[in-house]
């Protein structure tokens, strides 16, 4: 008997996607090492967002070694990356730049464009200063964030210990018959 390959694929289905993402949230939340590597993951991931796009995306594979060296979550990472497109484009034009401005001395760009590859250099052109910038303000911005991740994933735990806790004594309860408890 053959099976037809329609019967082997799967339809796409809007309601297991959504149990999918249920299940991804609910693995991260109670992620290996704690609210403290996961909220270490998105603060990687949302500072290297942050000098990533003028370095044509080469900043992404920072992600892999920091996590490994600061013992991130790489899911909270992958994450807080996400996190960072979405706001990056105010960041850029409203922080990254000007910080990289300022610090960035006056003469150097050319200075240092003179004194590396070309390619390397095209690329240093145009975004040094939001290179630079996006490294000082992701590191500030990951560092701010940080804290209410962290804050946020350790209520979630207490709140889920609380219930279980509740669940059992109302189950010890029920079993051991105390009087008013059946009712």
């Amino acid at each position: 008997m053959q099976i037809s390959e329609g019967a082997l694929r799967k339809k796409f289905d809007l309601k297991q996607m959504g149990r999918w993402f249920k299940y991804k949230y609910l693995l991260l939340l109670r992620a290996k090492g704690g609210p403290s590597m996961v909220a270490t993951g998105f603060s990687i991931g949302l500072a290297v967002e942050m000098f990533t796009l003028p370095t044509v995306g080469l900043a992404f594979f920072l992600i892999f070694p920091l996590v490994w060296l600061l013992r991130g979550n790489f899911a909270g990472a992958l994450i807080g990356f996400v996190f960072g497109k979405i706001i990056y484009v105010p960041m850029a034009i409203l922080l990254n730049k000007p910080v990289g401005s300022l610090v960035v001395p006056p003469g150097f760009k050319e200075y240092l464009i003179h004194h590396v590859p070309a390619f390397l250099a095209n690329v240093l052109k145009g975004s040094l200063e939001l290179i630079v910038g996006g490294m000082i303000v992701g590191g500030i911005l990951g560092l701010i964030m940080y804290f209410p991740i962290m804050l946020l994933l350790r209520l979630h735990a207490n709140r889920r210990k609380d219930r279980r806790r509740l669940r059992k004594e109302h189950q010890h309860a029920m079993a051991s018959g105390l009087p008013g408890d059946a009712d």
